[in-house]
């Protein structure tokens, strides 16, 4: 599994971003660079993860940080799928 890949295409499916995430690099910056991630998005974004991968983001595993970029993300969503 592709967890970049699959990471982009969740961005672009919740964020309904038309396939410009498909461009994204792992330094691509999220958080304040994306005017479609607002609060609202970000818990439809953890709520599209969770069921994509299978796994649970409890509150207190998110900060400002883990959307930082796209890597972050990725790297966030990999250790969750491997814990």
């Amino acid at each position: 599994m592709d967890i970049n890949a699959e990471v982009k295409q969740t961005l672009d499916d919740v964020l309904s971003l038309g396939g410009r995430a498909s461009a994204f690099t792992r330094e691509t910056a999220l958080l304040g660079a994306i005017p479609e991630l607002d609060s609202m998005a970000v818990v439809s974004l953890i709520t599209a993860l969770e069921e994509r991968f299978g796994i649970m983001v409890d509150d207190d595993e998110i900060d400002g940080d883990t959307f930082a970029t796209v890597g972050a993300l990725a790297d966030f969503v990999a250790g969750k799928v491997a814990a």
